[in-house]
């Protein structure tokens, strides 16, 4: 199949400008300083020298102005909430222990101190979460509720005018609390507040945790959890209170307070979305973990097709050893995961822009649908990073399992990515709950049966109304494989296309509840969570293709239009059951699509180096021996 051509030679530079986008001259700043030798790799470092490196470093990234870019200005703070999310998101080039670390401190701690609270906690603590006079934790999850949120057991119950946080048993031990283990002094505790004999759900609380010299403050027990798989650097700890007593206003009652006789007061009357509020507020966090994901991807890709580009293996007919890079084989490894990479990285530039633009009185649905887009492309960029890391890993051999190459440590540190700021699994279920409820007001439960009894009642008839797709999908089907499959309409109808019967089907699933909603839920979720994917694979294509159409230099906009084809067609490689089996492609167009992708990889070889040289990646951050010639 004859593929579009692409210029012989494209400035990687122009391609930067695309990517570098809205906060252009905010990454150049972030990449200059990441430059300076105090941000480096932790090779060979122990626990102990690991932690200590972080948080010198985290006391360099202080004393710029950058941590305080989210807070508001009243408090010394930039007032701008993407630059601080981008800020973050390029940590991910270097020390992964250093980005957590950092939103732990800024992103976790202090935007809960800033978003939950209220003017008293913003005068008494932003400027010393800021300048890094007072390090705080995060203490949500525990050892018997991750996920479930909603149902986690530390209390905080109102007694003579202030609070007594516990811990009733060893399954509401905090777990896994970054900053706790070593360095926090202070930490946002979230537990279920109690008010006589009334329990007003999860609220979050300000306790100290250490005193000034550093010892665990009176009934405040703290246990190190020990070296990690990956991300030593961060000092992560466990938590448990016995009968802790904190002052009344220790209570961040932007949602939720309670006066000084007990009584409980709050503008939202409704418990359930009283709660998913407070989180909705928490969603930079999960924001800066996706982008931070896709930063540690492109530094992988850099150093294996560097790597391929010089490494040489077998001979040809005429004695020459070839570079595997020029292998099929090995294109097929790496270069369709490096369109997906900027395919999530427009798409996550997008949401960030989103992040920042919204406003606090924005409407509830408006919240909702970022909140939803948050949670799926944390999802596909942390499950990207993880596939892609090993392939970068394998696509170097023995090199790529060596620590000094670097990618021993990038597969290590963004394992756990897919697990923390939100399980994956579970963030797709909440992105289909959002396709699937159109988020209704009165949907606040993400319960199996809540879920399953909403479907069954309100939303069928809207969802099966939607044919027009289908029809314009049929009309752009005509013409030769090479005009249907490099046609951006097709391609984007095509996404819609699945999208919705995908949701349709999982609607027509969930009417038979019946009796048992939960055990119908549960053997749908197959279905419920593919909804979800192919929801934000949409999102993604549709951001990837209108970065293209901002692109001004003709020849970096023909570079990224096959690379926008390489995503579009191999993620409809990887679906080829569904698309054969729904009648969406014949057989012969289905291997069609495989050769596209053969053509396309075969297209973007030359311009391998220039596509991950487009990311700016600090060099000192790609110095791996392997590359040395």
């Amino acid at each position: 199949m004859d593929v579009p051509e692409v210029p012989s030679k494209v400035d990687p530079g122009a391609v930067t400008a695309v990517l570098d986008g809205r906060w252009a001259e905010l990454r150049r700043a972030v990449r200059a300083q990441m430059s300076e030798a105090e941000f480096r790799d932790p090779v060979a470092l122990d626990v102990e020298a690991h932690r200590a490196q972080v948080l010198d470093q985290l006391r360099a990234l202080a004393e710029t102005d950058r941590p305080g870019l989210g807070f508001d200005p009243a408090y010394g703070g930039g007032g701008d909430v993407g630059g601080s999310v981008v800020s973050f998101e390029l940590l991910g080039y270097g020390d992964l222990s250093l980005m957590v670390k950092a939103g732990v401190q800024w992103g976790l701690f202090g935007g809960a101190v800033q978003l939950l609270g209220t003017e008293r906690h913003h005068e008494r603590h932003l400027r010393d979460i800021m300048n890094l006079d007072l390090l705080g934790c995060f203490a949500m999850t525990e050892h018997g509720h991750g996920s479930d949120v909603q149902h986690l057991r530390t209390t905080a119950t109102f007694v003579d005018g202030g609070f007594v946080v516990h811990t009733p048993d060893t399954m509401a031990t905090k777990e896994y609390i970054g900053n706790a283990a070593r360095d926090g002094r202070m930490a946002v505790v979230f537990a279920q507040l109690v008010t006589g004999s009334e329990e007003r759900g999860v609220h979050a609380f300000l306790v100290p945790i250490r005193d000034e010299n550093g010892n665990p403050m009176p009934g405040v027990s703290i246990e190190d959890c020990g070296p990690k798989a990956g991300l030593n650097g961060v000092d992560n700890g466990r938590l448990s209170f016995d009968h802790v007593e904190i002052p009344r206003e220790a209570l961040l009652n932007r949602f939720g307070d309670v006066d000084a006789d007990g009584a409980y007061s709050s503008p939202i009357e409704s418990d359930s979305r009283r709660f998913f509020t407070m989180l909705g507020t928490l969603i930079r966090g999960r924001v800066s973990v996706g982008g931070s994901a896709g930063s540690a991807t492109k530094r992988a890709l850099a150093l294996a097709i560097r790597y391929g580009e010089h490494r040489r293996q077998f001979m040809t007919p005429g004695g020459d050893e070839v570079v595997i890079l020029d292998y099929l084989g090995h294109q097929r490894k790496l270069l369709p995961a490096l369109a997906k990479t900027y395919a999530l990285h427009f798409a996550q530039e997008e949401l960030v822009s989103k992040l920042n633009d919204i406003d606090s009185s924005a409407p509830e649905e408006e919240q909702r649908e970022l909140e939803s887009r948050a949670a799926g492309l944390k999802a596909l960029n942390t499950w990207h990073a993880t596939a892609t890391i090993q392939a970068a890993r394998e696509a170097c051999g023995g090199s790529g399992y060596l620590s000094e190459n670097l990618l021993p440590g990038l597969k290590a540190d963004t394992d756990v990515f897919t697990t923390f700021e939100g399980d994956n699994t579970v963030l797709l279920q909440l992105v289909a709950k959002g396709l699937l409820t159109s988020y209704k007001h009165d949907f606040e439960d993400l319960s199996p049966l809540a879920t399953a009894r909403f479907f069954t009642d309100q939303v069928v008839n809207a969802i099966l109304e939607r044919t027009s797709v289908r029809k314009a999908l049929d009309a752009l089907t005509e013409g030769s494989d090479a005009d249907v499959f490099f046609s951006r309409e097709w391609q984007l109808k095509l996404f819609e296309d699945r999208e919705q019967h995908v949701v349709e089907g999982v609607v027509k699933r969930l009417r038979k509840a019946g009796d048992d909603p939960f055990g119908v839920f549960n053997a749908a979720q197959d279905h419920v969570l593919r909804a979800g994917r192919v929801h934000v694979e949409r999102l993604v294509l549709e951001a990837f293709a209108a970065a293209v159409e901002r692109c001004e230099d003709p020849d970096a906009r023909t570079l990224l239009e096959r690379v926008c084809d390489l995503y579009a067609l191999s993620a409809i490689e990887e679906d080829l059951a569904w698309f054969l089996g729904h009648g969406r492609l014949t057989a012969s167009r289905a291997k069609a699509v495989t050769n596209a992708v053969n053509g396309l990889c075969a297209e973007l070889r030359p311009h391998a180096r220039a596509l991950v040289d487009a990311f700016a990646i600090p060099e000192q951050f790609l110095a791996a021996p392997m590359l040395r010639s």
